[in-house]
């Protein structure tokens, strides 16, 4: 079972998220080429959580659909880096595929959560 499986707390998954890839980070040889694609991935990781609890506390419905378009920005970023890490560290597809599938799935989710909030403002409108 998944360590991600039957979270439905999103600040609890992404904050997840964002700790497993550190742990996985930590443990791997940084180089001239494994270290830039080794920041870039935790940057974007830890930005998922980061940007929805902001949008937890938006200000605003815009403001709130503005975040969680950053959400799915930097899932899709996280995708890429992952990709280009396991390029890196063959050795690791393993633990890089289990973070992509949970990553696609918070994409997939804040596509959603997006495309909700876009139907709705069309029937207010």
């Amino acid at each position: 079972m998944s360590k991600f499986s039957n979270n439905y707390n999103l600040e609890e998954r992404t904050a997840k998220f964002g700790e497993i890839v550190i742990e996985l980070c930590k443990k791997l040889k940084q180089d001239t080429i494994s270290s830039p694609i080794i920041n870039q991935l935790i940057r974007s990781s830890t930005s998922i959580g980061a940007n929805y609890m902001e949008a937890n506390g938006a200000s605003s419905k815009r403001d709130f659909q503005n975040k969680i378009f950053i959400c799915k920005k930097e899932s899709q970023e996280t995708k890429h880096w992952l990709r280009m890490l396991t390029k890196c560290f063959p050795e690791k597809v393993t633990d890089t595929r289990t973070l992509w599938k949970e990553v696609q799935e918070l994409t997939l989710i804040f596509q959603k959560i997006g495309s909700s909030l876009k139907i709705n403002q069309m029937k207010i409108e």
